[in-house]
């Protein structure tokens, strides 16, 4: 049995037994908040002011990145959840399933200080839930598409085209400035990213019947990867993963591929690691569609504060969330560590709103939309990203591949199913769904 299905199991037993026991006075303990990676490191000065202000001790516990799923599962497991927590956009469904989040509408409602409007819409709906909110964004990433505008200005063009066919045009253009050799532009062929943008730039829901069945052979998303599959056919995309780059930021230079989809991540590599010469030779541009400006869409990513249902300090939690969500204190996240701010009225500040390279970001953010908010999500990640290779690689078909894809997102998805149908057959004898 392997380590997942391990805590999996751990977890159906721990919500078998439901909470028992008590834990310590909450009132003689600081407020737990846990964040990962940097920014665990970053928000401490943050952290430091709102205890000047509020009186209330916080805890900051700094998790890698590498260990924070598990730990955080762990803690459920175990009953030791922190307060608050920053949790990954893509795993507030999971732990919303466990029902170890706080629901949070009715704090959103009375708040001042967390307005859903001044939050960009798509990365607000990855917290919303089967119509209740369980996080607040607390920064934002999407996906753009970063280009060598030195050669694509060689090629004849001033800015990408907006539109697929615009875009491949481009791509061909520039492949013959950049000379034998070279490629237009650097997909991963590991990666899923860009097969699902593409395929929610053509209207793909990736899932179907409730999110209960893969929808990977649908038409729109079928045409969509058709589309990624070609540029690698029509060898404007190396059949290459990234551990075969060895330094992707030197390709870029040498101009081996002029495009590349990244995120904000990305932006301070760049300023650094291209050399002097080349310092205004790129740019960032939104991700084009295949109908041009409307269908421009990206992924909605990021990470979002979460308050815990086992805390006992919820009322403390929230004040920190709404702390750290205020427009000023975002724009100081971002100078200490460059995330992104989730409220629009942050980007008013001059770094964000006179810096070029961000302004594709601020464009695609309003365009940004979640990808399924199911669990499972990251398991059924992983499968497209290996028959994706096995395309990139011509190993496979599309067709092949996607059939295959909806096969095995099917058995994933089968206790799901078994639930829907479940759910619908007490309400059909006047039952209650179970949740």
């Amino acid at each position: 049995m392997n380590r997942r299905r391990c805590v999996t199991l751990l977890l159906a037993i721990a919500l078998a037994l439901g909470s028992s026991g008590c834990s310590r006075s909450a009132a003689k303990r600081p407020l737990r908040f846990w964040a990962m990676g940097r920014e665990g490191e970053v928000v401490q000065a943050l952290v430091e002011d709102f205890e000047r202000e509020s009186g209330i001790r916080v805890e900051v516990q700094q998790i890698p990145w590498s260990a924070a799923h598990e730990k955080l599962l762990t803690s459920f497991v175990g009953q030791s959840t922190p307060d608050v927590a920053q949790l990954g956009n893509t795993w507030v469904s999971e732990f919303t399933a466990l029902r170890a989040l706080d629901a949070l509408d009715a704090r959103v409602a009375s708040s001042a200080a967390v307005p859903h409007g001044d939050f960009f819409p798509g990365i607000w709906d990855t917290n919303v839930i089967d119509g209740e909110v369980r996080g607040i964004p607390w920064y934002v990433d999407t996906r753009v598409l970063f280009y060598r505008r030195d050669l694509l200005a060689r090629a004849g063009y001033d800015s990408i085209p907006g539109s697929w066919e615009g875009w491949r045009e481009a791509m061909r253009a520039v492949q013959r400035v950049a000379g034998s050799g070279r490629y237009a532009i650097f997909l991963p062929a590991n990666q899923w990213n860009v097969p699902v943008i593409l395929g929610l730039q053509r209207g793909a829901t990736i899932l179907a019947d409730g999110d209960t069945r893969g929808a990977f052979s649908d038409p729109n998303f079928r045409g969509a990867f058709d589309f990624y599959a070609s540029l690698y056919r029509d060898r404007l995309a190396p059949p290459l993963t990234n551990t075969e780059i060895a330094n992707l930021y030197d390709e870029f230079a040498r101009a081996t591929f002029s495009m590349y989809v990244s995120g904000p991540w990305d932006m301070g590599e760049f300023e650094r690691r291209l050399p002097p010469a080349l310092s205004n030779a790129w740019e960032t541009a939104p991700m084009p569609g295949p109908d041009g400006e409307a269908s421009r869409l990206s992924l909605a990513g990021g990470s979002s504060l979460v308050i815990f249902r086992r805390s006992e300090r919820q009322d403390d939690a929230w004040k920190l969330i709404e702390f750290l969500s205020r427009p000023e204190q975002q724009v100081r996240f971002y100078h200490a560590c460059g995330d992104l701010p989730a409220r629009r009225t942050a980007w008013a500040d001059s770094a964000l709103a006179e810096d070029r390279h961000l302004r594709a970001f601020r464009v695609q953010l309003e365009r940004a939309v979640p990808t399924p908010k199911v669990p499972e999500w990251e398991q059924i990640a992983n499968r497209l990203q290996d028959y994706s290779e096995r395309v990139a690689r011509g190993a496979s078909s599309a067709d092949s591949a996607l059939a295959g894809l909806d096969r095995d997102v099917d058995r994933m998805l089968e206790k799901r199913r078994w639930l829907a149908e479940r759910a619908r057959s007490s309400a059909g004898v006047g039952a209650a769904s179970p949740r």
